[in-house]
């Protein structure tokens, strides 16, 4: 851990950098995975499953006695842990529907916009040490809402060719039944060109590595996706209200993701930052994945500034995944926040809330992207269509502004198109 003590705003940009990543050695890499699933398809996904996932598979579809399987291992706390975050996923994201507007923009003119499901999109879901069977829900719940057609899903198998029997779990409970073993950046390339076996689709949701991030953001010019992404990260803002042992416990929560994972302190005493470095230090020892966190924790920084407000600029600078106030706070704080993927306020709010069961969804922008990108919600599951109609009065009213602005872009067939209706 870094600890900087109230640097001046000049400092900032500098300990906002995300660490560095060799961006050119991974796009190398992708862009042969990606031609190699292009070219031969079923057999360069079997042949990845072997190299990366130490399995030879017979079959890349799960079978439907895989998934009854599954469900019946998981045990009645699980399944009714998952079904309990699913109905508040569901809560939340089915509030996010808009009824249709129609404006009379000009006497004889209505506009309008419809939304319509994307017909086939494709979510993938991470395995390794941490299956995101969380993840399925808060992808596979508003696909389900907004009628997609044809959801199908991703994961890597096991050394055993198995899929975790939770993400099985959650997916049959979204109504997915199309399920594939393929993992990385191959089951990006995958679901974008399309296989024997792995339908294309229009957009592909879901977190990754650094490879499956690189094979999202190279495939944008042959598929739509979620948002760019990298590591997760946390940035909990903390004053002399805060409690040193919750904001250690939402540090250490985040580091735990993985050794690239972003943990970041701004706090507004000295006392704090020690108060909690000291708790992060007994709190780790009791953590299973506590080798993980050591590894993600010698880039955490503990920035030290003098107000709230200051703390708010700061993270607003860096743009976090997941914003944590753990301060005193009121609307005029919150109208400050501009930039953030979600916020959880107050002691009583952990981001592992969110991550699970709040019912807001956890698939959110990294890497500086809350700038500009919002987290999925509804809306990413659809695409918007504008409609018009005019009466022949309508056209009559706005008949003149076109024609005009037409041939003063020298387009005359456009003002043929009004005039030849007159």
């Amino acid at each position: 851990m870094k600890l900087y003590k109230y640097p001046s705003s000049k400092a900032w940009p500098a300990i906002c950098q995300r660490p560095l990543q060799n961006s050119n050695t991974i796009q190398a890499t992708v862009n042969a995975i990606i031609y190699d699933v292009a070219n031969n398809g079923d057999a360069a996904l079997k042949s990845y499953a072997e190299k990366f996932d130490g399995v030879i598979l017979k079959s890349l579809q799960v079978s439907a006695k895989e998934i009854a399987a599954a469900t019946k291992n998981i045990a009645p706390q699980l399944k009714k842990a998952i079904q309990q975050a699913k109905n508040n996923i569901q809560k939340f994201h089915a509030t996010q529907k808009q009824a249709v507007v129609k404006t009379e923009t000009t006497k004889g003119i209505l506009c309008w916009r419809e939304a319509r499901a994307i017909d086939k999109v494709g979510l993938y879901i991470p395995g390794g040490s941490a299956p995101l069977f969380s993840t399925v829900l808060m992808l596979g719940v508003p696909a389900l809402i907004a009628g997609c057609q044809e959801v199908i899903l991703c994961t890597p198998p096991d050394k055993n060719g198995k899929i975790n029997d939770a993400i099985l779990y959650a997916a049959s409970v979204c109504g997915i039944s199309k399920i594939f073993k393929t993992g990385g950046a191959q089951a990006i390339a995958a679901m974008a060109y399309g296989t024997k076996t792995i339908p294309s689709v229009f957009k592909i949701f879901g977190p990754g590595n650094q490879y499956v991030t690189a094979a999202k953001q190279i495939l944008q010019t042959k598929v739509a996706i979620d948002m760019p992404a990298g590591p997760s990260e946390v940035l909990v803002i903390a004053d002399e209200t805060s409690v040193p042992e919750f904001v250690a416990a939402d540090l250490l929560a985040q580091a735990e993701h993985g050794p690239d994972s972003q943990v970041i302190l701004a706090c507004t005493t000295l006392d704090i930052a020690t108060k909690v470095q000291a708790a992060i230090a007994l709190q780790l020892a009791e953590l299973p994945r506590k080798d993980i966190a050591l590894l993600a924790l010698q880039f955490a920084r503990f920035v030290v500034l003098n107000t709230v407000s200051d703390a708010i600029a700061f993270s607003n600078l860096y743009a976090p995944e997941h914003l944590i106030l753990a301060c005193k706070t009121s609307n005029t704080v919150l109208k400050q926040i501009t930039t953030a993927g979600s916020v959880f306020i107050g002691n009583y709010s952990p981001e592992s809330v969110g991550d699970y069961a709040s019912g807001t969804n956890h698939t959110l922008p990294t890497n500086g992207y809350a700038t500009a990108y919002s987290g999925v919600s509804l809306d990413s599951f659809y695409k918007k269509i504008t409609f018009q109609q005019l009466t022949k009065d309508g056209l009559h009213n706005i008949a003149k502004t076109v024609t005009t602005m037409a041939e003063a872009e020298g387009l005359q067939a456009h003002s043929n198109a009004v005039k030849i209706r007159l």
